[in-house]
């Protein structure tokens, strides 16, 4: 049975109680163990494996084939466990550091080895540490656990895979008790659950020397969708542990008597009373316990969300104003079909050839239009298409110039995104020859083709131009199955390029002009849909001012949540002095309109960097790259003119000198 499987089995039962609500706990006793949400657990792969139910508690020695509690020793390497005793030559103590068996150090050495065999009538047992390895047993991560209406328990668990499971395969890097986190999620019966097991970060893990069979390391996740690796931040949820009291008596007091879900809060309220009355700790009440718990990006942000917040209802400004929030992905992406559909040929054409050969696409056009949101709709697009088995599956890797600490650097990114290991860029330069030039791949999936996308393109532009020659030059070998798909502001970027650069670049591009006013109108009421906060002269009026200055579609979404922001401002100082507003105050008018784009564009900074030198913006714009770069709010003088050399080289503009740029500084 599949994890896939597991899913649908687990979705076909809960509609049959889906009428009544569940009930959330923070742990819970189940089967004589005790298990609570951030555990992870070993879960049974198939329903009738008769042999799960004979799970030795200590390991057999690979000579004596006896357990007890003698002091035994593992291999690093096939970890078999072996009594120091059984050893030849015998050992004292334990080795410090990596340690490998006698039978693993003859097979290195292309020796034949014949490990002892049980003695007749006795089977080894296997550990459940050696059937998760061997794709037996499921690892998972437990994300939330609750009761149904009819008594079960289960629980919401996150995939972990072994590399072996994975497009790369088990690499010579990876440890042979490694794990990968998987992007994958399942609701699991709790019945399905064998005992704890526990996987570590590589610090936590160096550390646990004695810590038991059941122990594994994990450090990157892997994506099922884009088989790709992305390195694990490093989380500390050590400050959330002492707040959670807090925080359900935060859920309790919130309850709202206008809530929709009146009928579920019934049902479940005196099952409530009855865990709250409970004097053991075995079943706690942890219906609110992911509130303030946030992942990647959306850990920025407040802890604890205060109850007005819960029971405010949003007015029409309000959801406006985030509805306008450029972080917000659209649903859909109007005024950009022509384009996506040629990327989509392009893609199409590139992966469905037998021969998959490698091809470049060049996608230019000024900033805020839709270019790399056209990119990755598209591939969203795609992904479905795999799935549906009408294209042949592939790897996709994004990479942003802007995120590079050097250009160099590119290579290390791409790499431990196919691979899910860290090495240096000039190794990665190697070992991506190695795959793209020479057809050396590792994995029996690895055979897939690779799509690239690089955002920034003109940022990976050196004095040799060399990093630009070798990723572009990789398509060109027979056995790449790489296509290169390059974002950059600049149009003529191939003709400023040396000719071989610009010659592997191709003749296949895709131009994004700057939006009309008639296309930003559309794309400001389609972020607006529902929501009735705007006259349509204003919308009108801040396309048409936009689209004569740029076409950006980022500042005209910026200039209609600000707008929002004002009339809003003006709504609620009206109501504070208890002064009823106006008719048709609640609607964004074009004064609001003109106020937001007199900020935009007439505020006193704007003003001083418009009339700056050239050279004093190309100052400004190394500055902010530097920021990009490093994260750092400050930097040195030195580093800023090296930056300043890059760009004008870039761009064909004469270096001032040190001492000119010093007096601009």
């Amino acid at each position: 049975m599949t994890r896939a499987m597991a899913s649908k089995k687990k979705a076909a039962k809960t509609d049959k109680m889906s009428g009544k609500k569940r009930v959330y706990y923070k742990k819970v006793v189940y089967d004589g163990g005790e298990f609570e949400v951030g555990d992870d657990v070993y879960v049974k792969r198939r329903e009738d494996a008769n042999s799960d139910d004979e799970i030795p508690e200590l390991e057999e020695c690979r000579v004596c084939f006896k357990a007890g509690k003698a002091v035994m020793v593992e291999c690093d390497d096939c970890l078999g466990g072996f009594h120091l005793k059984c050893l030849k030559p015998p050992l004292k103590t334990v080795p410090e550091g990596d340690w490998i068996c006698g039978f693993c150090e003859a097979r290195k050495l292309g020796r034949e080895v014949q490990l002892p065999r049980p003695p007749p009538g006795k089977k080894l047992a296997r550990t459940l540490r050696d059937k998760l390895l061997s794709s037996d047993l499921w690892a998972a991560h437990i994300e939330s656990i609750w009761k149904e209406a009819d008594g079960s328990y289960w629980f919401r668990g996150q995939w972990y895979t072994i590399p072996e499971e994975t497009s790369a395969g088990r690499q010579p890097h990876n440890l042979r008790r490694e794990l990968y986190q998987t992007n994958d999620f399942a609701d699991i019966e709790m019945e399905s659950i064998i005992r704890h097991c526990y996987v570590m970060n590589p610090k936590e893990y160096a550390k646990a020397h004695d810590e038991g069979d059941d122990i594994f390391m994990c450090e990157y996740e892997y994506d099922i969708q884009w088989h790709s690796f992305k390195r694990l931040a490093d989380i500390d949820n050590g400050d959330e542990e002492g707040d959670d009291s807090d925080i359900d008596e935060d859920w309790k007091s919130s309850k709202d008597a206008e809530s929709d879900t009146d009928e579920d809060v019934e049902y479940e309220d005196e099952k409530v009373k009855n865990l709250q009355s409970r004097a053991s700790s075995a079943h706690e009440l942890a219906a609110n316990s992911r509130k303030g718990k946030f992942f990647g990006l959306q850990k920025i942000g407040t802890k604890r969300i205060p109850e007005h917040v819960r029971c405010h209802k949003q007015t029409e400004l309000e959801k406006a104003k985030a509805a306008l929030v450029l972080a917000k992905l659209p649903k859909s992406l109007p005024c950009r079909n022509k384009e996506m559909e040629e990327i989509s040929a392009f893609v199409k054409g590139a992966i469905c050839d037998n021969q998959c050969l490698g091809r470049c696409l060049y996608i230019h056009g000024v900033p805020g239009t839709g270019k790399t949101m056209s990119v990755l709709a598209v591939m969203r697009n795609l992904k479905s298409e795999v799935d549906a088995g009408s294209i042949r599956p592939y790897c996709f890797v994004d990479v942003n110039g802007l995120k590079l600490a050097s250009p160099e650097n590119i290579y290390r990114v791409i790499y431990e995104a196919l691979t899910g290991h860290r090495v240096s860029w000039k190794k990665a330069l190697h070992l991506l020859n190695e795959r793209f030039s020479e057809g050396k791949r590792n994995g029996k999936e690895d055979d897939r083709p690779c799509i690239l996308l690089i955002d920034e393109l003109d940022l990976l532009v050196t004095r040799n131009q060399s990093v630009l020659y070798n990723i572009l030059d990789w398509p060109t070998k027979p056995h790449s199955k790489l296509i290169v798909i390059g974002i950059a502001n600049t149009m003529d970027l191939p003709e400023k390029l040396l000719p071989r650069i610009s010659s592997r670049m191709g003749i296949q591009r895709v131009c994004f002009g700057p939006y009309n006013y008639q296309q930003l109108q559309e794309i400001i009421s389609s972020r607006l849909k529902g929501i009735d906060a705007f006259e349509k002269q204003a919308i009108e009026f801040a396309s048409r001012k936009v689209a004569a200055i740029s076409g950006d579609a980022r500042r005209a979404l910026e200039i209609c949540r600000r707008a929002a922001e004002i009339a809003d401002y003006h709504i609620k100082k009206l109501s504070s002095n208890h002064n009823p507003a106006p008719e048709g105050k609640g609607l964004v008018r074009m004064s609001e309109v003109e106020a937001a784009i007199h900020e935009m564009f007439q505020a006193p900074h704007i003003q001083v960097m418009r009339s700056c030198s050239k050279l004093s913006k190309i100052f400004l714009a190394a500055m902010v790259y530097e920021l990009y770069k490093t994260g750092m709010a400050e930097t040195s003088f030195e580093k800023l003119a090296m930056t300043v050399s890059c760009i004008c080289t870039s761009n064909a503009e004469a270096f001032p000198g040190w001492d000119i740029l010093l007096k601009v500084g």
